[in-house]
């Protein structure tokens, strides 16, 4: 790979966008869904929630058992994205999947008829929550980003907040996003798109993990607005969290043999960037091997005689999880700075294309 530029192997190019069964999208549970189940004349139907709806999830396979006569078995593992739908081995027979909480992601291929139902959410005061951030005296010009059970909230705050003399800016994202403005763990284009037009950004949903992410991937504040507590939080400190990634940065720059994580997820593999990424490591004459697995334990990594990982899954696994890890876990762009090739500054989200 000699001669091609440093960040190369960062831009890869997806895998292609291949036909897939179809995907519905719907707002939550309820009569429509149910009705375009039924419609779908499936055998056997595996539903997966994210974390926070496991306690509800019986009811819910129960309801849609109830409503369509189709027999549902749910998935063992929680919903952390469009990214990681149940493969087929995990739900023999299912020939349909149900996923709350979650959009599609346009450039991913699907294994079954999918309906995702996006749990949108309604509760929240627009004009109340414009006057919380007025009122914190926030930058004129803002530029939003919210969770997808967010979104229809974002025209009534901009209105609000224009009567307020701010100015809400709403960016659209690369193939990986379905909507304006949307926000994924491992994409922010829709905000880096608007970027050099705002003066810092506002996250409306609630939880610190997409606030958190945006941080990384912008050099602006951030600030998360929750609507349904009416709060807002002070903007993050970038400053610390980009220095403690630094850190791990530097303390790889000696590494000679590293491990380099594929996931395979259909959402998350990108082994053409790991063998680029193999492949500059020994460049520089350092070891690196391929290593694959579908959801990964911090135990799979013990025992092993490297000094540090790149991980080309999901790019919170290094960022929000490196503590749980015996060993440095970089992100890709982060390596090629451990490599040399390239610099500290700026620091590069390892965006998910």
């Amino acid at each position: 790979m000699a001669g091609e530029p440093a960040d190369g192997v960062l831009s890869s190019p997806s895998p292609p966008i291949v036909a897939s069964p179809p995907g519905r999208v719907f707002a939550t549970v309820g009569p429509e869904l149910f009705e375009a189940l039924r419609a779908g004349g499936h055998s056997k139907i595996v539903l997966q929630v994210p974390a926070g709806l496991v306690r509800n999830a019986h009811e819910l396979a129960a309801r849609i058992r109830a409503e369509t006569g189709v027999p549902v078995v749910l998935a063992a593992r929680p919903c952390f994205g469009a990214c990681d739908f149940p493969s087929l081995a995990e739900a023999p027979g299912a020939d349909a999947a149900v996923l709350l909480g979650h959009s599609p992601i346009p450039n991913v291929p699907r294994n079954r008829a999918t309906y995702f139902v996006e749990m949108r959410e309604p509760t929240g005061d627009p004009k109340a929550l414009a006057r919380v951030v007025h009122e914190a005296h926030l930058p004129p010009r803002l530029g939003l980003v919210a969770s997808i059970q967010h979104l229809d909230m974002v025209g009534a705050l901009t209105e609000e907040l224009a009567a307020l003399g701010h100015a809400l800016v709403v960016g659209s994202g690369d193939r990986r996003l379905a909507y304006a403005a949307q926000a994924l763990g491992c994409n922010y284009t829709s905000a880096e798109s608007i970027s050099g037009t705002v003066d810092a950004f506002l996250f409306l949903g609630t939880g610190q993990f997409h606030p958190l992410g945006l941080a990384f991937a912008v050099a602006k504040p951030v600030y998360a607005l929750d609507p349904l507590r009416g709060t807002l939080e002070p903007p993050i400190d970038r400053e610390r969290l980009i220095a403690r990634r630094l850190l791990r940065v530097a303390a790889c720059r000696d590494a000679r043999r590293f491990g380099i994580l594929v996931s395979s997820f259909p959402g998350q593999d990108r082994s053409g960037t790991a063998l680029a990424l193999q492949r500059r490591a020994q460049t520089h004459g350092r070891d690196a091997e391929i290593i694959v697995f579908d959801r990964l334990d911090p135990r799979d990594l013990e025992g092993r005689a490297l000094d540090a990982y790149v991980n080309t899954a999901c790019p919170r696994i290094a960022l929000d999880d490196a503590d749980l890890y015996a060993k440095p876990m970089l992100t890709p762009p982060e390596f090629l700075m451990a490599l040399g090739e390239l610099p500290m500054v700026p620091y590069r989200f390892d965006t998910y294309h």
